[in-house]
């Protein structure tokens, strides 16, 4: 037993102690004082992005993180300069030189925000890239632990085969043979342990990396939001300087254009919508009909109205998309995909198609439902693979990779985009609102209050709950989110204004 340990003991010090620290994936080192002294330095190197790039090679990487961290810092100072020079400009009298002063401080302030939006992804990169070499470092720690672990436990296996007799024999003293046992069972434990230890440590990782991801994808909505209100900016911006440079003549003549253009706020909230598969009787509904609902919507809900128009605009393009598939066999839950042909898993076949059936009668085969998206899923890598490694052949069987298998359903209803049986958790809510006997997810005024109430249910009956609950809305998507979060913007300005930029009239009608 004493040769036995004396055998163990280095090959525990070197498990305890090779490899144990993994260097922090995030520490920096100081930049030189010299590099950055004055403001004059940021300004040359922060404001301009060849000089970035050129630095970049010249410095290492945790220098230029904090070289990026220096210059997020020096862009927030130019922020707060040019925030104090729009409050002052604000303030001076109002006429159209004024006001393009102040819009093109505002066009600046959003330069300056969209160029610190571009640093902060670019440094998030760098710590989503840093935090992938320490997944990778502490994947291959947790395998040489478990190889060293192996070793000891194969060793520890063979003493164990020895009977206590043995053991008992083999010792000295009846204490060292009790000390022997403890050491034995302490091993066992501390082996235990330290791969614990590794295992959270690569679970921390990698949590910390889907956290900077949708961080990232955070802030690049956000530089979208910032490059539309410039685009809107400086539409504007030329408006008034046109106005300005006329003659009273041609002052009094723009005017009447003027007065010509303002019939396009008016033209956007009559704008019909050709919808996909209306129920019968269901009247076409005009964008300033949406706004006026979702008002209405807004008050009894606290829901923002800018923020659902947003959601339905994501979800359905403000309902000229609600579905492209059809149900035709009720037997096996099978149909098409409209100029496509047989498509698959239109919709769950236990949860949902019972409550639609219910909902629509003999009616299934002509209302159109979502279609599946072409979605695979790993239950060994816990991944999803999408479309095109995930495809839907003639037949409408679906081929996934090797090791996947389909992965989610069709059969989303409506404006909102409800599947049947979530619409039956707010059905009895809704008609409680409306005060109509029957809800349908058809009707707008319905679909509006389902997704309020289900957006409300999810905490974005706040500004700092929207984006979460957009997120949650589509299952837990960040760049869902962001998408409803641009739309959401510029729909806000429509209501504020009456009007919308051009920028945005492509994003919200795309076809118009």
């Amino acid at each position: 037993m004493k040769h036995f340990c004396f055998k163990l003991i280095p090959l525990i010090f070197s498990i305890i102690f090779a490899g144990i620290f993994i260097p922090s994936a995030f520490s920096f080192a100081t930049i030189s004082a010299s590099n950055t002294s004055s403001q004059e330095d940021l300004a040359i190197i922060c404001e301009s992005t060849e000089n970035l790039e050129k630095i970049e090679k010249t410095l290492g990487k945790e220098d230029y993180q904090k070289l990026l961290e220096r210059c997020q810092e020096y862009i927030q100072g130019k922020l707060n300069e040019i925030e104090g020079q729009i409050n002052e400009t604000a303030t001076q009298k109002a006429s159209l030189q004024n006001q393009i002063n102040s819009l093109n401080q505002k066009i600046k302030n959003l330069d300056y925000q969209i160029y610190q939006a571009n640093i902060s992804i670019e440094s998030l990169n760098y710590q989503i890239e840093d935090t992938k070499t320490s997944i990778e470092n502490t994947t291959k720690e947790i395998e040489n632990q478990r190889e060293k672990i192996a070793l000891i436990l194969r060793a520890v296996y063979d003493e164990d085969q020895k009977s206590t007799a043995e053991i008992l024999l083999a010792s000295n003293t009846l204490s060292e043979f009790f000390n022997n046992l403890v050491y034995l069972e302490t091993l066992n434990i501390k082996n235990e342990e330290m791969l614990n230890q590794f295992i959270a440590l690569k679970k921390s990782l990698e949590d910390q990396k889907e956290e900077l991801e949708v961080e990232k994808i955070e802030q690049e909505s956000l530089k979208r939001i910032q490059e539309l209100q410039k685009g809107s900016s400086k539409e504007l911006k030329q408006q008034q300087e046109k106005y300005l440079s006329m003659t009273e003549t041609e002052y009094q003549k723009q005017l009447t254009e003027k007065e010509n253009i303002e019939k396009k706020a008016e033209e956007i909230a009559s704008r019909l919508f050709e919808l996909v598969g209306l129920l019968p009787g269901q009247e076409v509904p005009k964008f300033g009909q949406l706004i006026s609902i979702a008002k209405k919507v807004g008050q009894k809900t606290n829901i923002r109205p800018a923020f659902l128009v947003g959601i339905i605009s994501q979800e359905s393009a403000l309902g000229r998309n609600i579905g492209k598939c059809y149900i035709t066999n009720k037997a096996n839950v099978t149909g098409y995909k409209a100029n496509v042909g047989p498509w698959p898993r239109l919709m769950h076949p236990t949860r949902d198609f019972p409550i639609f059936l219910e909902m629509v009668g003999d009616n299934f085969s002509k209302i159109p439902i979502s279609c599946w998206i072409e979605i695979c899923y790993s239950p060994t890598t816990k991944k999803l693979s999408y479309y095109p490694n995930v495809s839907v052949d003639k037949a409408g069987n679906i081929i996934c990779p090797k090791g996947y298998v389909p992965y989610g359903w069709g059969g989303a209803m409506g404006p909102a985009q409800f599947i049947p049986s979530t619409w039956k958790l707010y059905e009895k809510k809704v008609k409680e609102y409306t005060g109509k006997a029957v809800a349908s997810p058809w009707d707008f005024e319905d679909a509006f209050f389902a997704a309020a109430l289900y957006l409300k249910d999810l905490g974005g009956a706040t500004s700092k709950g929207e984006y979460y609950a957009a997120s949650r809305y589509y299952g837990g998507s960040s760049t869902y989110a962001g998408g409803v979060a641009e739309r959401a913007w510029c729909i806000q300005q429509y209501i504020d204004n009456g009007s919308m930029s051009s920028a945005c009239e492509k994003l919200i009608f795309p076809n118009y």
